[in-house]
């Protein structure tokens, strides 16, 4: 049976001290001889968070019942599973490819498991459940508004989802011993930073991304 507990404890963590997550990686390696988790709860909560944020963004726009459908669909299988699938490919062949100690170095060659890539994926995408699913949701009608203070609260949001995305991602791969130069990967925080500063100048995210996102604002 999933532990909803645990993974409970886990996705709090991930906002509130992702490190101390991370910490446990270690351990479950020691006990379970896998890097991966080997429980869905986790992946059970994304899934039904993201499919109850579907719903109410399809009532937000007054989708009807199989436009709210598809919403859930998208959110689901292309936001979270598909970027997922990439992300953690693209990750899993990067740090084995060139973040692994040689072979000199360990006792034993290691490889990341893909597996745990898609888990570093679930983690880093919790909070961006959070504020770009959730909290936009409830703050649309003032990040929408023309002013700058509202387009900096919106971009700020962004910023702060994407780049806890990638923070956890780099914690992720900075907890297994046999990887090295892991801090490499936190350079998608400065491309977000100089983004997120020529934003300021009138780009207001929430407004373009929705209109992207679902045809109008």
């Amino acid at each position: 049976m999933p532990d909803f507990e645990l993974a409970t404890w886990q996705m709090v963590n991930l906002v509130v001290s992702p490190r101390k997550l991370y910490r446990q990686v270690y351990y479950h390696k020691q006990t379970k001889n896998t890097w991966a988790r080997d429980d869905p709860a986790v992946l059970i909560l994304l899934v039904s968070g993201l499919g109850f944020a579907g719903i109410l963004w399809g009532f937000a726009y007054s989708s009807g019942p199989f436009g709210t459908l598809w919403q859930v669909v998208t959110m689901v299988l292309r936001d979270f599973l598909l970027v997922g699938v990439l992300s953690a490919t693209g990750l899993w062949f990067l740090s084995n490819s060139f973040l692994a100690a040689p072979s000199s170095i360990l006792t034993t060659e290691q490889k990341v498991e893909w597996a745990y890539a898609f888990d570093v994926h679930c983690n880093g995408f919790f909070p961006i459940l959070l504020a770009l699913y959730y909290v936009q949701l409830v703050l649309k009608p003032i990040l929408l508004r023309g002013n700058w203070i509202c387009l900096l609260l919106g971009n700020t949001l962004y910023l702060a989802a994407f780049g806890q995305y990638w923070y956890v991602t780099y914690l992720g791969y900075n907890a297994l011993p046999f990887l090295q130069r892991t801090e490499l990967l936190l350079f998608p925080v400065l491309l977000l930073i100089c983004f997120y500063i020529v934003s300021l100048l009138g780009f207001n995210c929430t407004r373009h991304f929705l209109s992207a996102y679902f045809g109008s604002v």
